[in-house]
């Protein structure tokens, strides 16, 4: 099986597991996995959070998937306990598709990190 077909098989796998777990039936689309994995990174899974607020969740999931591939680093967590993270390095001008690409590579390598998947 090809690297590409093996990251859509995955892919697909992410997108019906937390479908049926948080969407109640609807397909969940790549920002609302963002979005998710950022609520589980600030770990206040129960919270209700505001509209900038949640563009803050997308960016600290964001940050943490590509902390793996050399863009983003770890630095502190305020005093509200949210996650700061420092630029290692600039993301290289990137094509939509190529974004998307890179996005579900993180977050399949996410999961199977977190043995949500295999």
């Amino acid at each position: 099986m090809s690297r590409d077909e093996q990251l859509k098989q995955r892919w697909d796998l992410v997108v019906q597991k937390l479908s049926a777990q948080f969407a109640e039936g609807d397909t969940l689309d790549l920002d609302a996995i963002i979005y998710l994995i950022g609520v589980q990174e600030l770990g206040q899974l129960h919270s209700k959070f505001k509209k900038d607020h949640k563009l803050d969740l997308m960016h600290i999931a964001i940050c943490r998937l590509l902390e793996p591939y050399g863009y983003y680093e770890f630095d502190f967590y305020d005093d509200d306990k949210w996650p700061h993270y420092k630029i290692k390095e600039q993301l290289p001008p990137l094509k939509a598709g190529e974004q998307s690409i890179l996005m579900k590579e993180a977050i399949v390598n996410y999961f199977l990190e977190s043995e949500y998947i295999e």
